[in-house]
């Protein structure tokens, strides 16, 4: 069963950021405003590139925002009327192609099972023995093995008690 459900979760490293001069030289106002629009990014894969619009979608004044949208915009590019992450968009497209060719493998990983059942039930019906060059045995072997069929006696249980 496919599931076409967004990634729940993008994999970040602490060191991938912290190593970052830009990262290290902003203000503890500036790193909560760039990990939120990376949140949002994330969820929404765009932000709008007005600072009105962005302050009302990110529920800040605008005057937070604009006070710290240069600091953070070297972590994101200007789409069209869209603020976007592409280091989160390169994420994305990363798990899409890995999802697609886990897809594909499963296809191919399927149709090898289901041929060689498919041949083996080709093997297995009776009615393609002339096309089948396996000999089917006749007749029946008897096992070597004996069963034991004797139960024991209801005297030797009470005797152990």
């Amino acid at each position: 069963m496919t599931q076409n459900r967004k990634p729940p979760a993008y994999q970040e490293y602490a060191a991938t950021i912290l190593v970052q001069i830009p990262f290290r030289t902003m203000t503890l106002q500036d790193r909560g405003l760039l990990y939120t629009m990376r949140l949002e990014c994330w969820v929404n894969q765009r932000l709008p590139n007005d600072p009105g619009d962005l302050s009302k979608v990110l529920g800040f004044s605008a005057s937070e925002i604009s006070s710290s949208l240069a600091a953070v915009m070297s972590f994101f590019a200007i789409d069209g009327d869209f603020i976007i992450c592409p280091e989160l968009e390169d994420y994305r497209a990363h798990l899409s192609e890995r999802k697609l060719k886990q897809s594909q493998d499963g296809k191919r990983g399927s149709a090898i099972t289901n041929g060689k059942r498919s041949r083996k039930a080709h093997a297995d019906n009776p009615s393609d023995l002339s096309s089948n060059s396996q000999v089917s045995r006749q007749g029946s072997v008897e096992s070597s093995v004996q069963s034991i069929t004797a139960k024991p006696s209801q005297t030797q249980f009470s005797k152990n008690n």
